[in-house]
């Protein structure tokens, strides 16, 4: 027997049961590099003003203990499959390159990686995901350069399966529906590559995001509009309102809308290809660029 270190013990023991019990404040830290350990919060939904949690990015040591493979072993292993492989296909590629959060400013990762969609051009689809915050984005960027001329793409909407087509909107693209006397300009959500039923669901959600007094208690002459508008949407989105049209109108050429019958004419969607006007090419920048002669001007 070891007295001291019995009286040490017996010590620890009775200062545990006093935590045990309520008669002793105290502070409990878990650190989990894992990310798989929880204190439950009795005021959830809300915050627990007694509890505080970060997010952190582990370090090698920690992915080791966890047989995680480190970062170098694995860059080192990626380029032995590439020097075997003798050539790497740059579309099969998931691209990663340090940036700040939007959100948060903290250091964080954004993803890029180049698509192909059939019977139109590259895009580059660029996904953030912050660790510290949650803040969470996406951008779709076009793989090429602007068109010779503006295209408009115009889709009568007649069967629920138009919903599911693949749809294209850069972020100099503006969008109209005649029959509900709506319109959102370019830049407007940004660049999206998702469906038909995608793109009028991120038009619901920026409305309801931008126009909080436009719903809830608010006065019921101030809402009825909006919310007149969100229901004739909704049965569009639903499949319930049909012969509805939608047109795409991208003066730089980079918006697409999926032809069901490509190669061949699409009946319900029409494409047209038209001259710039002198407004839309001093908003692209298009006024300010010199394509020819610069050569000379840059020999004097």
């Amino acid at each position: 027997m070891d007295p001291d270190n019995a009286v040490k013990i017996d010590d620890f023991v009775a200062q545990l049961t006093k935590c045990r019990d309520g008669d002793r404040k105290f502070t409990l830290h878990l650190d989990d590099s894992s990310g798989n350990s929880f204190i439950e919060n009795p005021h959830a939904p809300k915050e627990d003003p007694q509890m505080t949690m970060v997010y952190y990015r582990r370090n090698a040591g920690q992915n080791a203990q966890l047989g995680l493979q480190p970062a170098s072993q694995t860059e080192e292993k990626q380029e032995e499959e590439e020097e075997e492989e003798g050539q790497t296909n740059v579309n099969d590629e998931v691209l990663n390159f340090p940036t700040n959060c939007p959100s948060c400013n903290a250091p964080t990762e954004t993803r890029m990686k180049l698509v192909a969609i059939p019977h139109f051009k590259e895009v580059v689809i660029m996904a953030t995901n912050c660790d510290a915050c949650g803040h969470r984005s996406n951008e779709v960027k076009s793989g090429a350069g602007m068109e010779p001329h503006g295209t408009r793409l115009t889709l009568r909407i007649t069967d629920p399966l138009d919903l599911n087509r693949d749809v294209l909107k850069s972020e100099t693209c503006e969008v109209y529906m005649p029959s509900l006397d709506f319109h959102i300009a370019a830049g407007t959500l940004g660049g999206r590559f998702t469906t038909l039923e995608g793109l009028l669901c991120n038009i619901k959600d920026q409305l309801k995001s931008l126009n909080p007094f436009g719903f809830g208690d608010s006065p019921a002459e101030f809402s009825a509009k909006m919310k007149t508008f969100i229901t004739n949407l909704d049965k569009v989105i639903n499949g319930e309102e049909m012969n509805v049209l939608i047109t795409l109108d991208d003066p730089a050429g980079n918006s697409y809308i999926q032809n069901l019958y490509a190669p061949d004419p699409d009946p319900e969607l029409q494409i047209v290809h038209y001259p710039r006007t002198k407004e839309q090419e001093d908003d692209l920048g298009i006024s300010d660029m010199k394509t020819e002669g610069y050569e000379e001007d840059n020999q004097s």
